[in-house]
Protein backbone atom coordinates (compact mmCIF):
# COMPACT_ATOMS: atom_id res chain seq x y z
CA UNK A 1 0.00 0.00 0.00
CA UNK A 2 1.47 3.15 -0.76
CA UNK A 3 2.68 5.76 1.96
CA UNK A 4 1.49 9.58 2.69
CA UNK A 5 5.04 10.66 1.98
CA UNK A 6 4.32 9.32 -1.31
CA UNK A 7 1.34 11.04 -1.89
CA UNK A 8 2.87 14.08 -0.87
CA UNK A 9 5.37 13.87 -3.15
CA UNK A 10 3.15 12.70 -6.15
CA UNK A 11 0.85 15.97 -5.62
CA UNK A 12 4.38 18.52 -5.55
CA UNK A 13 5.32 17.36 -8.76
CA UNK A 14 1.85 17.04 -9.98
CA UNK A 15 1.32 21.04 -9.06
CA UNK A 16 5.09 22.28 -9.75
CA UNK A 17 5.71 19.69 -13.09
CA UNK A 18 9.09 19.84 -11.98
CA UNK A 19 11.24 17.49 -9.51
CA UNK A 20 13.68 20.20 -8.44
CA UNK A 21 11.26 22.35 -8.02
CA UNK A 22 9.15 19.75 -6.19
CA UNK A 23 11.76 18.36 -3.91
CA UNK A 24 12.88 22.31 -2.59
CA UNK A 25 9.08 22.39 -1.54
CA UNK A 26 9.78 19.10 0.18
CA UNK A 27 12.80 19.74 1.46
CA UNK A 28 14.64 16.71 0.48
CA UNK A 29 16.68 16.00 -2.66
CA UNK A 30 15.57 14.78 -5.65
CA UNK A 31 16.51 11.39 -6.35
CA UNK A 32 14.76 10.01 -3.13
CA UNK A 33 11.98 11.91 -4.73
CA UNK A 34 11.98 10.10 -7.81
CA UNK A 35 12.19 7.14 -6.09
CA UNK A 36 9.12 7.57 -4.07
CA UNK A 37 7.15 8.30 -7.05
CA UNK A 38 8.90 5.30 -8.66
CA UNK A 39 7.59 3.41 -5.84
CA UNK A 40 4.37 4.68 -6.18
CA UNK A 41 3.60 3.86 -9.41
CA UNK A 42 4.68 0.47 -9.00
CA UNK A 43 2.20 0.18 -5.89
CA UNK A 44 -0.52 1.25 -8.27
CA UNK A 45 0.87 -0.57 -11.54
CA UNK A 46 0.26 2.67 -13.84
CA UNK A 47 2.24 5.50 -14.48
CA UNK A 48 1.84 8.65 -13.66
CA UNK A 49 3.89 11.03 -15.37
CA UNK A 50 5.26 11.62 -18.73
CA UNK A 51 9.11 12.54 -19.02
CA UNK A 52 9.81 13.93 -22.00
CA UNK A 53 13.22 15.53 -21.72
CA UNK A 54 13.71 17.44 -18.55
CA UNK A 55 9.78 18.21 -18.94
CA UNK A 56 7.02 16.14 -17.07
CA UNK A 57 3.37 16.14 -17.29
CA UNK A 58 0.64 14.36 -15.85
CA UNK A 59 -0.80 10.99 -17.51
CA UNK A 60 -4.53 10.70 -17.84
CA UNK A 61 -3.96 8.33 -14.68
CA UNK A 62 -2.20 11.02 -12.84
CA UNK A 63 -4.85 13.41 -13.46
CA UNK A 64 -7.51 10.81 -12.38
CA UNK A 65 -5.19 10.04 -9.09
CA UNK A 66 -4.89 14.07 -8.45
CA UNK A 67 -7.89 14.71 -7.10
CA UNK A 68 -7.98 12.10 -4.32
CA UNK A 69 -4.20 12.68 -3.49
CA UNK A 70 -5.23 16.11 -2.15
CA UNK A 71 -8.40 15.28 -0.14
CA UNK A 72 -5.87 11.97 1.68
CA UNK A 73 -3.51 14.54 2.25
CA UNK A 74 -5.94 17.20 3.07
CA UNK A 75 -7.56 14.62 5.87
CA UNK A 76 -4.16 13.75 7.00
CA UNK A 77 -3.16 17.46 8.03
CA UNK A 78 -6.55 17.92 9.35
CA UNK A 79 -6.56 15.13 11.71
CA UNK A 80 -2.95 15.88 12.76
CA UNK A 81 -4.50 19.30 13.39
CA UNK A 82 -7.67 18.38 15.38
CA UNK A 83 -5.65 15.98 17.32
CA UNK A 84 -3.20 18.83 18.17
CA UNK A 85 -6.21 20.81 19.40
CA UNK A 86 -7.62 18.25 21.85
CA UNK A 87 -5.41 18.87 24.53
CA UNK A 88 -5.49 22.26 24.46
CA UNK A 89 -9.07 21.75 25.20
CA UNK A 90 -10.13 23.77 21.48
CA UNK A 91 -12.25 20.72 20.60
CA UNK A 92 -14.38 18.65 22.25
CA UNK A 93 -18.21 18.43 23.85
CA UNK A 94 -19.16 19.89 26.85
CA UNK A 95 -22.57 19.24 28.43
CA UNK A 96 -23.82 22.16 30.66
CA UNK A 97 -26.09 22.36 33.31
CA UNK A 98 -28.22 25.53 34.14
CA UNK A 99 -31.05 26.53 36.37
CA UNK A 100 -34.40 27.89 34.84
CA UNK A 101 -33.40 31.36 36.76
CA UNK A 102 -29.69 31.54 35.66
CA UNK A 103 -30.99 31.31 32.02
CA UNK A 104 -31.94 34.80 32.53
CA UNK A 105 -28.95 36.15 34.75
CA UNK A 106 -26.03 34.39 33.41
CA UNK A 107 -26.49 31.79 30.85
CA UNK A 108 -26.70 34.27 27.58
CA UNK A 109 -22.82 35.42 28.39
CA UNK A 110 -21.16 31.95 28.70
CA UNK A 111 -22.72 30.38 25.81
CA UNK A 112 -21.50 33.62 23.83
CA UNK A 113 -18.23 33.78 25.24
CA UNK A 114 -17.85 29.63 24.82
CA UNK A 115 -18.93 29.90 20.77
CA UNK A 116 -16.55 33.24 20.32
CA UNK A 117 -13.90 31.48 22.45
CA UNK A 118 -13.94 27.95 21.82
CA UNK A 119 -16.10 27.59 18.37
CA UNK A 120 -14.99 23.73 18.03
CA UNK A 121 -16.24 22.98 21.38
CA UNK A 122 -20.07 21.23 21.12
CA UNK A 123 -21.45 22.76 23.96
CA UNK A 124 -24.55 20.57 24.99
CA UNK A 125 -27.10 22.66 27.17
CA UNK A 126 -29.62 20.88 29.54
CA UNK A 127 -32.22 22.65 32.06
CA UNK A 128 -31.86 20.85 35.16
CA UNK A 129 -32.79 21.70 38.89
CA UNK A 130 -29.73 22.18 40.85
CA UNK A 131 -29.88 18.66 42.52
CA UNK A 132 -30.54 17.21 39.36
CA UNK A 133 -27.83 18.86 38.15
CA UNK A 134 -25.40 17.29 40.65
CA UNK A 135 -26.83 13.90 40.49
CA UNK A 136 -25.96 14.08 36.54
CA UNK A 137 -22.92 15.55 37.48
CA UNK A 138 -21.69 12.43 39.44
CA UNK A 139 -23.34 10.03 37.01
CA UNK A 140 -21.05 11.63 33.57
CA UNK A 141 -24.36 13.11 32.55
CA UNK A 142 -23.39 16.07 32.80
CA UNK A 143 -19.88 17.89 32.33
CA UNK A 144 -20.41 21.24 34.09
CA UNK A 145 -23.34 22.52 36.05
CA UNK A 146 -24.24 25.92 36.90
CA UNK A 147 -26.31 25.18 40.16
CA UNK A 148 -27.46 27.04 43.96
CA UNK A 149 -25.28 26.28 46.58
CA UNK A 150 -24.41 24.30 48.66
CA UNK A 151 -23.14 21.45 46.59
CA UNK A 152 -22.41 18.71 49.02
CA UNK A 153 -18.43 17.53 49.18
CA UNK A 154 -18.30 14.27 47.76
CA UNK A 155 -16.39 14.11 44.12
CA UNK A 156 -17.37 17.13 43.25
CA UNK A 157 -15.41 20.91 43.55
CA UNK A 158 -16.76 24.49 42.57
CA UNK A 159 -16.45 27.57 42.32
CA UNK A 160 -18.64 31.34 43.46
CA UNK A 161 -19.63 32.54 39.76
CA UNK A 162 -22.50 34.84 40.30
CA UNK A 163 -24.39 36.47 42.98
CA UNK A 164 -27.56 39.25 43.07
CA UNK A 165 -30.30 40.86 44.91
CA UNK A 166 -33.78 39.73 45.54
CA UNK A 167 -36.74 42.65 43.88
CA UNK A 168 -39.95 43.04 44.98
CA UNK A 169 -42.49 41.86 42.71
CA UNK A 170 -46.01 43.72 42.65
CA UNK A 171 -49.06 43.58 41.04
CA UNK A 172 -49.33 47.10 39.16
CA UNK A 173 -52.19 49.05 41.02
CA UNK A 174 -51.19 47.65 44.63
CA UNK A 175 -50.24 50.30 46.99
CA UNK A 176 -46.66 49.11 47.34
CA UNK A 177 -46.00 50.02 43.39
CA UNK A 178 -46.99 53.56 44.09
CA UNK A 179 -43.96 55.65 42.36
CA UNK A 180 -43.10 57.25 45.75
CA UNK A 181 -43.18 53.86 47.43
CA UNK A 182 -40.01 52.27 48.60
CA UNK A 183 -40.75 48.77 50.18
CA UNK A 184 -39.71 47.12 52.91
CA UNK A 185 -39.37 43.63 53.50
CA UNK A 186 -41.41 44.33 56.99
CA UNK A 187 -44.73 45.04 53.78
CA UNK A 188 -44.75 41.19 53.40
CA UNK A 189 -45.86 40.17 56.97
CA UNK A 190 -49.43 38.78 56.87
CA UNK A 191 -49.70 39.61 52.77
CA UNK A 192 -50.58 37.00 50.54
CA UNK A 193 -47.53 36.04 48.77
CA UNK A 194 -46.64 33.76 46.20
CA UNK A 195 -43.73 31.50 47.40
CA UNK A 196 -41.21 28.98 45.79
CA UNK A 197 -41.99 25.46 46.28
CA UNK A 198 -39.48 23.88 49.33
CA UNK A 199 -39.47 20.33 46.84
CA UNK A 200 -38.98 21.60 43.63
CA UNK A 201 -37.28 25.39 44.00
CA UNK A 202 -35.50 24.36 48.33
CA UNK A 203 -32.98 26.69 47.47
CA UNK A 204 -35.08 29.64 46.77
CA UNK A 205 -37.83 28.41 49.59
CA UNK A 206 -34.49 28.52 52.02
CA UNK A 207 -33.56 31.83 51.37
CA UNK A 208 -36.86 33.68 51.33
CA UNK A 209 -37.52 31.71 55.05
CA UNK A 210 -34.49 33.11 56.08
CA UNK A 211 -35.14 36.68 55.12
CA UNK A 212 -38.58 36.22 56.69
CA UNK A 213 -37.35 34.87 59.87
CA UNK A 214 -34.50 37.40 60.54
CA UNK A 215 -37.18 40.59 60.07
CA UNK A 216 -39.27 38.46 62.39
CA UNK A 217 -42.39 38.38 59.85
CA UNK A 218 -44.71 35.88 58.13
CA UNK A 219 -46.34 36.65 54.67
CA UNK A 220 -49.51 34.61 54.03
CA UNK A 221 -48.71 31.69 51.13
CA UNK A 222 -51.19 31.33 48.47
CA UNK A 223 -49.17 29.17 45.98
CA UNK A 224 -45.81 27.57 45.93
CA UNK A 225 -44.17 27.00 42.27
CA UNK A 226 -41.01 26.55 41.25
CA UNK A 227 -40.01 28.66 38.51
CA UNK A 228 -39.76 32.55 38.44
CA UNK A 229 -42.48 33.37 35.34
CA UNK A 230 -44.74 31.13 36.84
CA UNK A 231 -44.48 33.28 39.67
CA UNK A 232 -44.96 36.54 38.24
CA UNK A 233 -48.04 35.65 36.41
CA UNK A 234 -49.77 34.91 39.72
CA UNK A 235 -48.24 38.38 40.79
CA UNK A 236 -49.53 39.89 37.30
CA UNK A 237 -52.89 38.10 38.49
CA UNK A 238 -53.18 40.08 41.73
CA UNK A 239 -53.24 36.82 43.42
CA UNK A 240 -49.93 38.01 45.64
CA UNK A 241 -47.07 39.89 46.01
CA UNK A 242 -43.18 38.09 45.50
CA UNK A 243 -39.19 38.00 45.77
CA UNK A 244 -37.81 37.17 42.97
CA UNK A 245 -33.73 37.44 41.70
CA UNK A 246 -32.79 40.93 39.56
CA UNK A 247 -32.30 38.90 36.61
CA UNK A 248 -35.97 38.63 36.33
CA UNK A 249 -35.69 42.26 35.22
CA UNK A 250 -34.90 40.70 31.41
CA UNK A 251 -38.51 39.02 31.46
CA UNK A 252 -40.07 42.59 31.11
CA UNK A 253 -44.01 41.45 31.95
CA UNK A 254 -46.70 44.03 31.74
CA UNK A 255 -48.39 44.18 34.89
CA UNK A 256 -45.93 43.55 37.25
CA UNK A 257 -43.80 46.39 39.12
CA UNK A 258 -40.41 45.08 40.42
CA UNK A 259 -38.21 47.24 43.22
CA UNK A 260 -35.43 46.96 45.16
CA UNK A 261 -36.82 45.99 48.40
CA UNK A 262 -34.85 47.15 51.77
CA UNK A 263 -34.79 45.06 54.97
CA UNK A 264 -32.68 42.22 53.16
CA UNK A 265 -29.38 41.86 53.19
CA UNK A 266 -26.76 42.25 50.66
CA UNK A 267 -27.26 40.06 47.83
CA UNK A 268 -28.33 36.74 49.30
CA UNK A 269 -28.73 34.90 46.02
CA UNK A 270 -25.96 32.78 44.88
CA UNK A 271 -24.78 30.78 41.77
CA UNK A 272 -21.88 28.61 41.75
CA UNK A 273 -20.04 26.35 38.68
CA UNK A 274 -19.82 22.75 39.70
CA UNK A 275 -17.77 20.08 38.22
CA UNK A 276 -16.55 16.56 39.09
CA UNK A 277 -12.72 16.41 40.56
CA UNK A 278 -11.01 13.51 38.86
CA UNK A 279 -12.62 14.98 35.44
CA UNK A 280 -9.31 14.93 33.04
CA UNK A 281 -11.55 16.20 29.42
CA UNK A 282 -9.60 18.94 28.56
CA UNK A 283 -12.64 20.83 26.74
CA UNK A 284 -14.10 20.82 30.27
CA UNK A 285 -11.36 22.20 31.94
CA UNK A 286 -10.99 24.91 28.71
CA UNK A 287 -14.94 25.95 29.35
CA UNK A 288 -15.07 25.91 33.08
CA UNK A 289 -11.67 28.54 33.09
CA UNK A 290 -13.47 30.45 30.64
CA UNK A 291 -16.99 30.43 32.84
CA UNK A 292 -14.46 31.67 35.91
CA UNK A 293 -12.71 33.91 34.08
CA UNK A 294 -16.12 35.62 32.49
CA UNK A 295 -17.25 35.51 35.97
CA UNK A 296 -14.04 37.62 37.77
CA UNK A 297 -15.09 40.00 34.96
CA UNK A 298 -18.67 40.47 35.66
CA UNK A 299 -21.06 38.86 33.16
CA UNK A 300 -23.01 41.86 32.27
Amino acid sequence: MFTLSQLESFVAVAETLHYGRAAERLSMTQPPLSRRIQLLERELDVELFDRVGRSVRLTAAGRAFLSDARRIVGLSEQAALSVRRVPAGEIGTVALGFTASSAHSVLEAIVGRIHTRLPSVDLVLRERVSATQMEELRSGELDLGLVRPPVPGTGLEHRPLHREALLAAIPAGHPLAAPDRVPHVRDFDGEPFVMYSPAEARYFYEVLVGVFRGAGIAPWYVHHLSQVHAILALVRAGLGLALVPRAAETLGLDGVVLRPVTGVEGEPVELVAAWRANDDSPALHAVRDLVIDLAGRGFS
